[in-house]
């Protein structure tokens, strides 16, 4: 199983199940916290742990759909495995497609489910080891002064120094210092190395 430093979070209105859960994760290593509503469990973030959401689908007032609607808009990483006690197709679908990991019916079986929830928390380790890497890059990023930046993006695009050096108005010399710099602030020995950092960042975290 995955580390037992992982937490499954139970969401579901019935006392008896969410108990049953609860004790089948933490029979499997994890540990578990209960929630008897998506408002109480939405009372208990934020979410440090490394773990997932075992969720209901139909409960009174803000259902299991809906919660993980409302997790997509808070960027919130969690991943969601669902329970349901009737098949809903549609529901389904619609679930999978915001990035659920499984849909199970009620009375699930327990190794289907242990195994759909060592899925979701080993999804979740790996969504946190991207994010503390993107974090580490960022700040590395950060030290670069913004001669260095553009040096960088020269050097990323294939630029010899003297083309670099042209297109900055700088001479190869500096050019040279410059990307020395870089390559040691962001902690990269090649060109190979430093396309690959640039390359673990997404678009949108440049």
């Amino acid at each position: 199983m995955s580390s037992d430093k992982a937490c499954v979070f139970v969401v579901d209105d019935d006392d008896a199940v969410r108990g049953s859960l609860m004790r089948l994760a933490r029979s499997a290593g994890w540990s578990a916290e209960g929630f008897p509503s998506a408002d109480e469990f939405l009372a208990r973030s934020p979410f440090d742990e490394t773990g997932c959401l075992l969720l209901d689908v139909n409960m009174p007032g803000m259902n299991g759909p809906q919660l993980q609607r409302l997790m997509s808009t808070r960027s919130w990483t969690l991943p969601v495995v669902f329970l349901t006690g009737a098949a809903d197709v549609p529901t389904c679908a619609e679930a999978m497609k915001q990035g659920a990991v499984d849909f199970l019916l009620k009375p699930v079986d327990e190794e289907a489910l242990l195994q759909a929830l060592e899925r979701a928390v080993a999804r979740h380790e790996e969504t946190r080891r991207s994010g503390q890497r993107q974090a580490s890059i960022r700040a590395r990023l950060d030290r670069l002064s913004s001669r260095e930046r553009e040096v960088m993006h020269g050097v990323i695009k294939g630029r010899l120094n003297k083309q670099i050096g042209d297109e900055l108005g700088i001479v190869e010399k500096t050019v040279k210092v410059h990307r020395a710099r870089v390559m040691e602030k962001l902690e990269v020995r090649s060109v190979a190395q430093l396309v690959q950092l640039w390359g673990e960042l997404g678009t949108g975290e440049r």
